[in-house]
C-alpha cells in the first residue's frame, strides 16, 4: 500500500482506549507531548497526564515510583532519550525490579529523523534493551498495529518497549488486525528458497522485494518479527529449517537487534545461510526517509541482491 498514517497518533488513540477501561493507566511525557500527539489524552484524563519537562532520567524514575504503587505508567518520548539518556534508570529502576512500566520510543531508525536530524535518529535502541532481562520489546508494522500493540501490551505485566516511527509511516495492515506478542507472522509465502525477516515500516520494502525476487525465479517467504523479546524461537527455527537461507531487514544497526536475533537462532537451532540488511555500524546523515534508506543500502534492490546471493551460498553449501 502507498497509504501512510501516524504511529504517534496511534499510540495516543490506544492509550485513550486503554485508560478508559483501566484506571491505573497514566501517561508520563518529558516535554514530548507534542511529539506523541498526546493532547487528546491530556484533555480526556488531565489527572493522569504528567509532563516532567526535559528530564528523561527523572521521568523514568518517577514512572517506576508510580508503578511501585500499583499504577501502569506509560513513558513516551524519542527512542534514544529513553533508551540511552535514561538507560540506567530503565535498567535499575524498571527492569531489575520488573515493574509494570511501559516505554514508547518515537523516531526509531534513520527514517525517523527526517525532521529533527541526526541527533534524533536512533539505531541502537533495540540492541540496548534486548540485553535487559524481562523486557518485552515490540516493533509494530504501522499505525493500525501500534494501536493494537498498546492495547495488548497493556494487558501483560512487567516492563515493555514499543518502538514507533516518525509519524509518516506506511500502512501495511487493516485496522483491527490482532497483535499477538511473541509470535512471528508469515505475511507472504511465494516459496521456500529464502526467508525474509523484517519488522516495522521496513516490511513494505521487504514485501516489494519478495515480489521482485519472484520475477528472477527466487521464491521467498516474508516473515514479520514484530516481537524481539520474547523471541519466537520455535517459529523462526521452523521457517529456517524449510528455507535454509535468510535475510534480515531492519532500520537499526545490524548489530544487536533482528539480525543478531536471527543469527542466534541459526547458530543454536537451525543452521542456515544469512545476510543482514540494516545500518552497517555507521552513524547515518539526515535526509528524506526513502532516499536515505536507499543510500545506506536498505532499498528494495539491496534486499533482492542480498537474497539472491544468500540463495547462491545455500546451494553451494
Amino acid at each position: 500500500m502507498d497509504m501512510q498514517a501516524s504511529t504517534r497518533v496511534a499510540v495516543t488513540e490506544g492509550l485513550i482506549e486503554l485508560a478508559a477501561a483501566d484506571p491505573r493507566v497514566v501517561l508520563v511525557c518529558m516535554d514530548s507531548a507534542t511529539v506523541l500527539k498526546a493532547g487528546p489524552f491530556a484533555e480526556a484524563f488531565p489527572d493522569r497526564f504528567f509532563d516532567v519537562g526535559l528530564a528523561e532520567q527523572h521521568a523514568v524514575a518517577f514512572a517506576s515510583g508510580l508503578a511501585s504503587c500499583g499504577m501502569m505508567p506509560w513513558v513516551a518520548s524519542f527512542a534514544g532519550f529513553i533508551t540511552m539518556r535514561a538507560c540506567e534508570q530503565v535498567r535499575t529502576f524498571v527492569a531489575y525490579p520488573h515493574l509494570n512500566v511501559k516505554l514508547v520510543g518515537a523516531n526509531g531508525g534513520i527514517a525517523g529523523g527526517e525532521r529533527e536530524g541526526v541527533t534524533h535518529q536512533f539505531t541502537e535502541d533495540l540492541g540496548i534493551l534486548r540485553t535487559m532481562p524481562g523486557m518485552t520489546i515490540v516493533v509494530p508494522a504501522d499505525a493500525n498495529q501500534v494501536r493494537e500493540a498498546v492495547l495488548t501490551v497493556g494487558r501483560i505485566p512487567g516492563p515493555a518497549y514499543i518502538r514507533i516511527g516518525s509519524g509518516r509511516d506506511p500502512v501495511v495492515f487493516s485496522r483491527g488486525e490482532p497483535f499477538e506478542i511473541g509470535k512471528i507472522r508469515v505475511l507472504e509465502r511465494h516459496g521456500d528458497d529464502v526467508a525474509l525477516f523484517a519488522y516495522g515500516y521496513m516490511l513494505q520494502r521487504t514485501m516489494e522485494a519478495a515480489r521482485a525476487l519472484g520475477t528472477i525465479g527466487v521464491m521467498a517467504t516474508v516473515v514479520e518479527v514484530h516481537t524481539l523479546k520474547p523471541l519466537d524461537v520455535d517459529g523462526i527455527a521452523d521457517v529456517l529449517r524449510r528455507t535454509k537461507a535468510a535475510v534480515t531487514v531492519e532500520d537499526h544497526n545490524i548489530i544487536g537487534a533482528l539480525g543478531s536475533a536471527i543469527a542466534e537462532v541459526i547458530a543454536e537451532h537451525a543452521p542456515a545461510a544469512l545476510a543482514r540488511i540494516g545500518v552497517r555500524d555507521v552513524f547515518a546523515e539526515s535526509g528524506v526517509a526513502g532516499p536515505l534508506l536507499d543510500k545506506y543500502h536498505m532499498g528494495v534492490d539491496d534486499i533482492v541482491e542480498a537474497a539472491r546471493l544468500v540463495v547462491e551460498k545455500k546451494r553451494r553449501q
